[in-house]
C-alpha cells in the first residue's frame, strides 16, 4: 500500500467556525426538501375529503413529487458544479416560491398534482447544493465530523415538519400551510443569499480567489477586501482559467447519469434508496396507521414523528464521530498522517472499507425494528410500544444512510453536487415506488407483511456492499485513470484547436 500524500496549500481558506456557519447555512437551506415532503403528511386525508379524491390518488401527489425530487437536483448539481452555489440558490429560491403561491391559491387537484411537481424542482436543488457546499470545503479526514452540521436540514425537516403541519392544517386549514412555507423560506432564503460565502471550487478556488459578480454577496467583498489589506494575494493564472470557463451553458445531465451507471456507485446508491424508500413508507403509511387504528387526529399524527426525529438527530451526532474515528483508524495502520484542512490522494486508500465497517451491524438493527414496527400495527397495543421503535428505526436509518452519502462524497472529490444529485435521484425514485405500493399492499397482505417485505429487500442488498468493500478501491483508481485520459484527449484538442488558429491568423497576415 501506497503512502498518501497531501497538498502543501490548505483545501479551505475558511476558518473552522466560517466552515462550521456555512455548512449550517446551507444545511439550513436543504431543510426545504424533506419539509415540503413531509410537513404534508398529517393532512394527506384531510386534503383527500377537502378535494374530494381517494386517499390512494393524494399519495399519487407525493409519488410525483417524489420522482421530480430525483430528476431535478441533477439539472441544479451540474450548474452549480461549474458556475457556482449561490447563482443555483437563487433559481431554487424562485421557483419555490412560485410554486408556493399557486398551492395556496389551489382547490383543483390537477392543480395541486401539477404544482407539487414544480415545488419538488425548486426545493430539491437545494439538497445537492448542500452536499456540494460540504465537499468544497471540508477534507475526507473530518467529514463525519461535519455530518451533524450538514444533516442538520434533512433531520430537523422530517421530525418538525409533520408537527407544523398538523397544527396549521387542523386550526388554519391545509392551504395555510403553503403560505407557511412561502414566509418561512423568505426568512432563510434572503439572507443565504446575501451573506453565505460561495465555495464553488471550479469559481473561487479554496476560497482565496474572488468570484464573479454574480456569484458575490456582502462577506465575499468584505473578505477579499480584508485579504488584500493583510497582503494576502491569490493565484492571478488560475483565476483567469477560471474566469475564461465561467460562462452559462445549458446543463447536462449526462454528468449525473454517468455516476449512475459506475458500478461502485450504483451500488452504493441504490442502498442509500432502499434505506430511505424503507423511511418514505413508514411516513407515507404513518397518517392512515394512527388514524385508523389509534383514531389520532392531524396534531398527534404530527407528533408521532418526533422519536423519528430524535433518533436521526442522535444518530447525526454519534455516527459521523464513529466514522471519522474509523477512518483515523485505518490512516494509523496505514502509517498514513492525518492533516486537516489538507486534500489527501484517497487512490490508494480503502475508504470504503473505513466508513462501512461502522454501518453494518445497524442495517440489521433497522430491518428487525422495520418488521417489528409493521407487525405491532396490526395489534391494539400501548402506543409506547411504536414510539419506541420510530426512534430506533431513526437512528439505525439515518446511520446507515448519512455514512453512504458521505461516501459518495469521498469517492468523487471533485463534483459533490453531481455526486448527491445522483444519490438524489435514486433515494428518491425507489421512495416514490415504496411510497406508491405501500397502501395497494397493505390491502392487499397487511402492515405486518408489507413492511416484512420492504425490510428484507433492505437487507438483501447488504451482500453488495461487501463486494464494494472489496473491489472499491480498485474500481476507483481504474475510473481516476480513465477521468485523466479522457481529460488529457479533451485539453489535446483545444491545444490542436489553438495551433490551427494561430497558424491561420499567422497566414492572414
Amino acid at each position: 500500500m501506497q503512502r498518501v500524500q497531501s497538498a502543501g496549500e490548505d483545501y479551505s481558506v475558511l476558518t473552522v467556525k466560517q466552515k462550521r456557519l456555512t455548512v449550517m447555512a446551507a444545511s439550513l437551506a436543504s431543510l426545504f426538501s424533506p419539509m415540503a415532503t413531509a410537513i404534508y403528511y398529517p393532512s394527506l386525508d384531510t386534503i383527500s375529503k377537502g378535494l374530494n379524491v381517494t386517499n390512494t390518488k393524494i399519495n399519487i401527489t407525493i409519488t410525483l413529487f417524489l420522482v421530480i425530487q430525483g430528476i431535478a437536483p441533477a439539472f441544479v448539481a451540474d450548474i452549480a458544479d461549474r458556475q457556482g452555489r449561490r447563482p443555483m440558490y437563487i433559481f431554487c429560491f424562485i421557483i419555490f416560491t412560485a410554486a408556493n403561491i399557486g398551492l395556496a391559491l389551489q382547490n383543483n387537484y390537477v392543480a395541486l398534482l401539477v404544482l407539487r411537481m414544480l415545488q419538488a424542482a425548486g426545493s430539491s436543488g437545494t439538497v445537492a447544493l448542500a452536499n456540494g457546499v460540504v465537499g468544497d470545503i471540508i477534507t475526507s479526514a473530518e467529514r463525519g465530523s461535519y455530518v451533524a452540521f450538514a444533516s442538520l436540514g434533512g433531520l430537523l425537516g422530517p421530525m418538525i415538519s409533520p408537527i407544523l403541519g398538523g397544527i396549521i392544517g387542523q386550526y388554519a386549514g391545509w392551504h395555510w400551510i403553503f403560505w407557511f412555507l412561502l414566509i418561512f423560506s423568505a426568512a432563510v432564503f434572503i439572507p443565504l443569499i446575501l451573506f453565505m460565502p460561495e465555495t464553488c471550487r471550479n469559481v473561487v478556488d479554496n476560497g482565496s480567489v474572488p468570484p464573479p459578480l454574480f456569484s458575490r454577496n456582502i462577506t465575499d467583498t468584505i473578505r477579499h477586501r480584508h485579504r488584500a489589506e493583510k497582503g494576502l494575494t491569490f493565484n492571478e493564472a488560475r483565476q483567469k482559467e477560471m474566469a475564461d470557463k465561467y460562462h452559462f451553458r445549458l446543463p447536462n445531465p449526462l454528468s449525473t447519469l454517468k455516476v449512475l451507471l459506475n458500478l461502485e456507485s450504483a451500488i452504493l446508491l441504490i442502498a442509500t434508496g432502499l434505506g430511505i424508500g424503507c423511511f418514505y413508507a413508514i411516513s407515507t403509511g404513518a397518517s392512515v396507521a394512527f388514524t385508523t387504528n389509534y383514531g389520532f387526529d392531524q396534531i398527534k399524527v404530527g407528533l408521532m414523528f418526533i422519536p423519528i426525529g430524535g433518533g436521526s438527530i442522535i444518530s447525526a451526532l454519534t455516527v459521523g464521530r464513529l466514522a471519522d474515528g474509523n477512518y483515523r483508524r485505518w490512516a494509523k495502520k496505514l502509517n498514513m498522517p492525518v492533516v486537516k484542512n489538507r486534500r489527501q490522494d484517497l487512490t490508494n486508500f480503502p475508504i470504503e472499507r473505513a466508513r462501512l465497517e461502522v454501518i453494518f451491524p445497524l442495517f440489521f438493527v433497522s430491518v428487525a425494528v422495520i418488521i417489528a414496527y409493521g407487525w405491532i400495527l396490526t395489534k391494539k397495543i400501548s402506543i409506547a410500544v411504536p414510539i419506541v421503535l420510530l426512534f430506533l428505526m431513526g437512528f439505525s436509518l439515518t446511520a446507515t444512510f448519512q455514512v453512504l452519502n458521505v461516501l459518495m462524497v469521498d469517492i468523487y472529490p471533485g463534483k459533490p453536487s453531481v455526486a448527491t444529485a445522483a444519490n438524489n435521484f435514486t433515494r428518491c425514485e425507489i421512495g416514490a415506488v415504496f411510497s406508491a405500493i405501500l397502501l395497494p399492499l397493505v390491502d392487499s397482505i397487511g402492515w405486518g407483511w408489507a413492511y416484512t417485505l420492504l425490510a428484507l429487500l433492505f437487507i438483501g442488498f447488504v451482500p453488495f456492499l461487501l463486494f464494494v468493500m472489496q473491489r472499491g478501491p480498485k474500481w476507483r483508481k481504474q475510473r481516476t485513470e480513465g477521468e485523466d485520459r479522457a481529460r488529457a484527449h479533451r485539453q489535446e484538442k483545444r491545444d490542436l484547436k489553438s495551433a490551427a488558429k494561430e497558424r491561420k491568423n499567422n497566414g492572414s497576415t
